[in-house]
């Protein structure tokens, strides 16, 4: 009686783990495909402005390195 018992619970917890692994996988399914179809560089709409001017530029590599480490990038 009570091996029985015993593997009761262990089937339980065993159907419990599977059920939540299959939910937590079907998830970041669903997450990865949302952020798939998430067009993040697209063209901006509405009223955006220029933040850097620095691309009309063209600086020199060093110059380049030398904002680069002043930046603390």
């Amino acid at each position: 009686m009570l091996w029985i018992k015993l593997t009761l619970k262990t089937l339980k917890i065993f159907i419990l783990f599977s059920v939540c692994t299959v939910l937590f996988y079907y998830g970041i399914l669903w997450v990865n495909e949302e952020y798939e179809n998430y067009h993040r560089y697209d063209k901006p709409e509405g009223t955006a402005v220029k933040v850097s001017t620095q691309a009309d530029k063209d600086p020199n590599w060093v110059h380049r390195l030398l904002l680069f480490y002043s930046d603390g990038e």
